[in-house]
């Protein structure tokens, strides 16, 4: 990666984002983070996903762009008007940044997309070549991806990522603090199949696509998912602790609304693309990036 000097990134301060930053001035690139605010820092860019706006000036001469912005799917209840907001915010923002690629011609887009692409999937496994669900954030990531798309004469890849471990944030933040007190347990059957990988590992591979000789849509998954009676059963071993005190499905489906199909559902994701272009993850077990994970 080593011709990649200057990398705009939009979603910095999220989970990923922020990681992806610090690993990527870490190699010794220019980051410039794309902000919806008026600009306060020397790396920041203004744009605005609801009018399509972007600064292209200051953006001039980019050598790759990664779009990872998003409402979060998780953050809140799915009522109405937040599934609006999680299908628009993606759809207008992918939108703005495909259309800005168009006009800069970075050598690659990096677009965020997610394994719910894959819909129910039970007990098959699937790969990019398979064909997506039928439910609500099947339809959101067809439309995303759609979107990603509209970048004419740049390499686009559209990242389908799983479930993102890492102790700071998003699902595995949320459970440690019950696992920890030993009130963790599987989360419905527990037969339900869950896609994951490290935020390292996620990290890692962003950063791998920006160089690879790949198009198109990559599953961002360990190539071992596990179900969810094995992820909560792992986690309480890493902790040392108990794990039984199971959520029955309705219990979840009161707490989470609709996104409880998210965590009830099964999906047995693997990353086909991601091997095939050579790439190796440092964490691909459970037991083993829990363990770690855990300690820190």
């Amino acid at each position: 990666m080593s011709n990649l000097q200057r990398i705009a990134v939009t979603g910095s301060s999220g989970l990923v984002g922020t990681a992806l930053v610090g690993a990527l001035k870490a190699e010794g690139h220019t980051v410039q983070r794309l902000v919806r605010r008026k600009p306060v820092a020397v790396d920041e860019v203004l744009w605005d996903p609801t009018n399509g706006s972007v600064d292209l000036a200051s953006l001039e001469g980019v050598d790759a762009i990664i779009h990872l912005a998003g409402a979060g799917v998780g953050d809140h209840r799915w009522t109405t008007k937040y599934r609006a907001e999680i299908l628009n915010s993606r759809l207008l923002g992918t939108t703005a940044i495909a259309q800005a690629c168009s006009a800069l011609k970075p050598s690659v887009f990096i677009s965020a997309s997610a394994i719910g692409y894959y819909g129910e999937t039970g007990n098959r496994a699937v790969t990019e070549v398979d064909r997506g669900g039928d439910d609500f954030l099947a339809a959101v990531c067809r439309e995303w991806e759609a979107a990603a798309d509209l970048a004419t004469g740049v390499r686009t890849v559209k990242i389908r990522t799983g479930l993102v471990l890492d102790p700071t944030g998003g699902a595995l933040g949320r459970m440690l603090p019950l696992f920890r007190l030993g009130l963790g347990g599987k989360l419905g059957p527990g037969t339900q199949w869950w896609s994951w990988i490290t935020l390292h590992d996620e990290v890692k591979a962003i950063t791998h696509l920006l160089r690879a000789d790949v198009e198109g849509a990559v599953n961002l998954t360990s190539p071992n998912p596990v179900t969810n009676q094995e992820f909560t059963g792992s986690l309480a071993r890493a902790l040392h602790r108990p794990a039984l005190l199971p959520v029955p499905a309705f219990a979840l489906k009161a707490a989470l609304g609709g996104f409880s199909t998210e965590i009830l559902g099964s999906k047995k994701v693997m990353p086909a693309a991601l091997l095939e272009s050579g790439f190796t993850f440092d964490y691909p077990h459970l037991t083993s990036a829990l363990e770690l994970l855990c300690s820190e």
